[in-house]
């Protein structure tokens, strides 16, 4: 495993198990209807609470994950998981009753690439054998915390995002135990650009996603045409813009490669979602019901996944600070290829 200042390329690639995503009414009937392993009802499907139901999302995400791998929770050496609310309550009352050795991370909307990650790392490693990356968002109990009750009907400028009702789990093992492997890796830093608007996430986030992928690009001496995919999440419409029109200031143009967790969730000519979807669900839940079969399937053979973050606080931006940015890289192949990153 060589690390060059955030870059890991592993030694010993670990692979992908299993994998499911779960999602809500909306995310059900858009664009990827039918993919899902399974569909939650109403906001609550039942439960007492958004977050009781968003903590219901993940631990059916994990179990099923767990279930397809042919794996039980004893089986796993360590899990971690993340979500937007405060303290991670979707995460610690969702994986409870699993009894898995637990290390709880927040990376906001760029949780899903982070918990992979680092599950990737103790892998490869050879500290833990295997390990689950788990992680979700609700729109009612985000919408509650970081902007305004549902009840008082407050109206979204165009540049918001729809926060994704829904949740993804990668189990990972050792190398080609699965149809996929985590190559290589990016941590990303911390961008801030002085943006304060809660309700464009897409602009605070972009920047990141430039300094991630220019730096996993020049380190591997890799550019967009090496790639079948370059799959950001989440930076929606508005962030994608920006993300393209850097990329091509910096000389690294994504040539057609790039789409957007936040544009593939939705259908924003028929749900009034404005610049698109948002939060921890919607990039695991686009990576886990779709993007990761077709690279099992040949389909896609190489892909960059980069979930983004907005390391916000509703305190702090009420504080008049800005919304700095994350975005983290996972390098996904099909045990068909044969890249490197060397």
């Amino acid at each position: 495993m060589k690390n060059k200042r955030g870059v890991i390329c592993f030694k010993n690639p670990p692979s992908i198990l299993g994998y499911a995503a779960v999602a809500g009414d909306m995310e059900a009937n858009g664009p990827l209807k039918g993919k899902f392993d399974k569909v939650f009802q109403g906001d609550m499907d039942g439960e007492k609470s958004f977050e009781k139901a968003e903590s219901k999302m993940q631990l059916f995400a994990a179990k099923q994950a767990l279930k397809k791998a042919g794996l039980s929770p004893d089986e796993i050496d360590i899990a971690f998981a993340g979500d937007l609310l405060n303290q991670c309550i979707g995460t610690n009352y969702g994986l409870r009753e699993l009894n898995i050795p637990f290390a709880g991370i927040y990376g906001a909307c760029s949780t899903m690439a982070e918990s992979i990650l680092i599950g990737s790392v103790f892998v490869s490693s050879g500290y833990v054998s295997k390990s689950i990356a788990v992680t979700s968002s609700h729109f009612c109990a985000s919408e509650r915390q970081f902007r305004f009750p549902l009840e008082y009907g407050g109206q979204r400028p165009l540049t918001a995002q729809w926060t994704a009702t829904a949740a993804g789990a990668v189990v990972l093992g050792k190398q080609n135990e699965g149809k996929v492997n985590v190559k290589a890796a990016c941590v990303g830093e911390i961008i801030d650009y002085q943006i304060k608007d809660m309700n464009n996430m897409g602009a605070a986030m972009a920047p990141a996603a430039v300094n991630t992928i220019t730096k996993f690009f020049k380190s591997t001496k890799t550019q967009a045409e090496d790639y079948d995919m370059i799959l950001t999440g989440d930076l929606g419409q508005v962030g994608s813009a920006i993300l393209s029109q850097i990329m091509d200031k910096e000389g690294y143009p994504l040539k057609g490669k790039h789409s957007d967790c936040g544009l593939l969730l939705f259908d924003r000519q028929r749900q009034d979602v404005h610049s698109g979807g948002s939060g921890c669900g919607c990039s695991a839940a686009v990576l886990c019901a779709d993007v990761l079969k077709r690279l099992e399937t040949g389909k896609l053979k190489r892909v960059l996944f980069i979930a983004t973050g907005a390391l916000m606080s509703p305190t702090a931006n009420q504080q008049g600070e800005s919304i700095p940015g994350v975005a983290h890289l996972i390098f996904l192949e099909g045990n068909i290829g044969h890249g490197n990153c060397d």
